[in-house]
């Protein structure tokens, strides 16, 4: 059996899950940054760090942060996209097992707070930017077509903490710079978008 000419054969990823480098290259810190892993007994928790110096840890799903308390990453918790498949450090070798395997498009996403670590900055990361077409030019060399998912649940954790979000019409704004900030840098090299 063989697929059609047109059929783009390829992988799918999220960089909050695979990506790692979570605290390299001037990326911001993410809601994911403070989510523990899982196991089949204990839930995901999100740890913070009470004004007092108390830490704590709540449900990520309808869960409340304490009044006065800040998220952060806690001593004796394992937090798994801090490495995810460690993507941040060894993607040209992964692209070209990509391209071993028959990949013709990959699908994955770009860490908003690689771009933008606070959501609310100036100007875009520099070295995130440079990350980011190192990969899609690595991703060309090899006959591989990204498709690109703008944000996968990889929000800056700023905007969570301290605009709360989604629910604060700022944040529409900030996004609206962040995705013309990826789509003017990366015109030549990413023809897919999506959300």
């Amino acid at each position: 059996m063989s697929f059609p000419k047109n059929f783009y054969l390829g992988g799918v990823t999220a960089a909050n899950q695979y990506e790692g480098g979570w605290n390299e290259g001037g990326r911001g810190p993410a809601m994911t940054d403070v989510t523990t892993g899982a196991t089949k007994d204990t839930p995901r928790y999100g740890t913070y760090r009470n004004a007092d110096g108390t830490t704590g840890k709540m449900s990520m799903f309808g869960g409340t942060l304490p009044e006065g308390a800040e998220y952060a990453c806690l001593d004796g918790y394992f937090y798994p996209n801090h490495i995810g498949t460690d993507f941040y450090h060894h993607y040209k070798e992964d692209i070209a097992l990509f391209a071993q395997m028959g990949f013709k498009m990959f699908r994955m996403s770009i860490s908003w707070p690689r771009i933008y670590p606070n959501g609310n900055d100036e100007k875009p990361n520099q070295e995130g930017l440079d990350f980011y077409r190192s990969v899609f030019e690595e991703l060309h060399k090899y006959g591989i077509e990204p498709l690109v998912t703008i944000s996968h649940y990889d929000d800056p954790l700023y905007m969570e903490e301290k605009l709360g979000g989604w629910q604060n019409r700022e944040t529409n704004g900030l996004y609206e710079k962040y995705c013309h900030s990826i789509f003017e840098e990366y015109k030549d090299l990413v023809k897919y978008w999506r959300h």
